[in-house]
């Protein structure tokens, strides 16, 4: 027998999560700051996945039927059987160096989207209609974004260095970022002047990459709305604070984002959204170091980016420029780890790849893109595994949810030369809006605003019956 509380517990993880996904960073740098730290903060930390462990438990005692299986979920158990048999298998005998904590990090950073979309699915008969999910990840990345702005305009970074943050990424997350005083370089733009660095949003998460693509998910969804004027507030405190993330793949890949949500919804909207955001965009990028947050380097780190420039000379800083340094560095990551595949079909073995391998202390054999990343941890096997897995949703997904078609379609991308999978909000919640969306039965192009124009004619409609009796 089932129990009809259960469902609701495990909806309201779903959404807890995703609003504290959203602070977690903050709250964990925070707490160090404090003095939790080591052993107790990471018990602390664990809060994200016994939460998520604890909802799918309750999701599926309170299932009052089982999702149908469909080739997406097959494909989803695929994937996890392969992540799991590369946990098994012993490192020596895949050429592997990683430690039994790397292992385990890399087991939960690869496994982390199955367990989200499996919690979509048990909870999708629930959701099916009722839009508060969505509407705490709309309203999550706008808190995201108002709070970066406010940050950028009331906040020196001075006071970000003397806060908790660069020992969270030294001691706790054994992160070393030597350019901006233990603070990621990506927080400052480097213009070429030293004189004139200019910020980026980086708000609670503490990335302004992690924040960009949290805010391009939120402007999908907002922009795949009819017109209403709280839509056009929402996008515009969304699109301010991804403008000042600087993040030129996220500016790319909200376009691609917008043109399949043209084509899935078969709206000519969303393409002259997209054509308006790569005017704008183009021109904030040009206009970024005069009208951007300036900030200034310490002399410590002066010295540093002195030294690391003589190190690699010749890149420019145009943001236009195919080598400039940013971009010449992602496409160096890409190549290298698709090399290494290449060469080494059969992977190394769980925790030898990307931010986990540098964590723990091991040759990290490949960086930045998710598919690489899997590609070397799981081999070709788990590549394989996953890129199906991610083409079956989209096509079960096409007529169902178009703008969860858009929003996956652009993380995707963004998979090429970032790993998606290790933002934890990213991946709770576009996997759980996937499976949710994939219990949806198949609708005709557009039929999303047709319903909320039926159900609110006919609410009128029941009102003034009700007035009239």
């Amino acid at each position: 027998m089932t129990s009809p509380l259960a469902p609701r517990l495990a909806a309201f993880g779903l959404v807890a999560l995703v609003v504290g996904l959203a602070l977690h960073n903050a709250a964990m740098a925070q707490l160090w700051d404090l003095g939790v730290r080591g052993s107790a903060l990471d018990v602390v930390a664990a809060w994200k996945e016994a939460l998520l462990l604890v909802a799918l438990g309750l999701a599926a005692w309170g299932a009052r039927d089982r999702p149908v299986v469909r080739i997406a979920d097959a494909l989803a158990a695929a994937y996890a059987i392969v992540i799991v048999l590369y946990a098994i298998i012993p490192q020596d005998s895949l050429g592997g160096e990683a430690t039994a904590r790397g292992e385990l990090l890399a087991l939960r950073h690869h496994l982390l989207p199955v367990a989200a979309y499996a919690l979509g699915r048990l909870l999708s008969a629930w959701w099916r209609e009722r839009s508060g999910f969505v509407a705490t990840v709309v309203l999550a990345a706008a808190g995201v974004a108002v709070i970066g702005l406010l940050d950028l305009a009331f906040v020196n970074l001075q006071a970000w260095r003397d806060s908790g943050v660069p020992g969270w990424y030294r001691e706790q997350l054994d992160l070393r970022y030597e350019g901006l005083s233990g603070l990621p370089e990506n927080w400052v733009y480097n213009t070429g002047d030293e004189l004139n660095p200019i910020r980026r949003l980086v708000s609670t998460f503490l990335s302004p990459l992690a924040s960009a693509y949290a805010l391009v998910v939120a402007l999908v969804y907002v922009l795949s709305r009819q017109f209403r004027w709280w839509w056009g507030l929402l996008a515009v405190v969304l699109y301010a604070g991804l403008l000042y993330t600087h993040t030129r793949a996220a500016f790319g890949v909200l376009v691609v984002g917008l043109l399949v949500l043209a084509l899935a919804q078969r709206r000519l909207a969303p393409v002259v959204y997209a054509a308006v955001s790569v005017a704008v965009g183009a021109l904030f990028l040009v206009a970024y170091p005069s009208i951007g947050p300036s900030t200034s380097y310490t002399p410590q780190e002066l010295e540093f980016l002195r030294a690391n420039a003589e190190r690699e000379p010749g890149e420019s800083s145009d943001p236009f420029a195919a080598d400039e340094s940013s971009t010449e560095s992602h496409w160096r990551n890409l190549r290298d780890g698709l090399e290494t595949v290449r060469d080494h079909p059969q992977g190394y073995g769980l925790g030898n790849a990307g931010v986990v391998a540098k964590r723990t202390g091991v040759e990290i054999k490949a960086g930045e893109s998710t598919y690489t990343e899997l590609g070397v941890d799981a081999g070709v096997a788990g590549l394989v595994a996953f890129v199906l897995w991610s083409v079956a949703l989209l096509l079960a997904l096409w007529r169902r949810e178009a703008w969860v078609v858009a929003a996956f379609s652009a993380v995707l991308l963004l998979g090429l030369q970032t790993d998606v999978i290790g933002i934890h909000w990213l991946a709770v919640v576009l996997w759980a809006s996937a499976g949710i969306a994939l219990g949806r039965p198949r609708l005709r192009p557009a039929v999303e605003d047709e319903i909320e124009t039926a159900v609110a004619i006919a609410s009128a409609e029941t009102a003034e019956t009700a007035e009239s009796s």
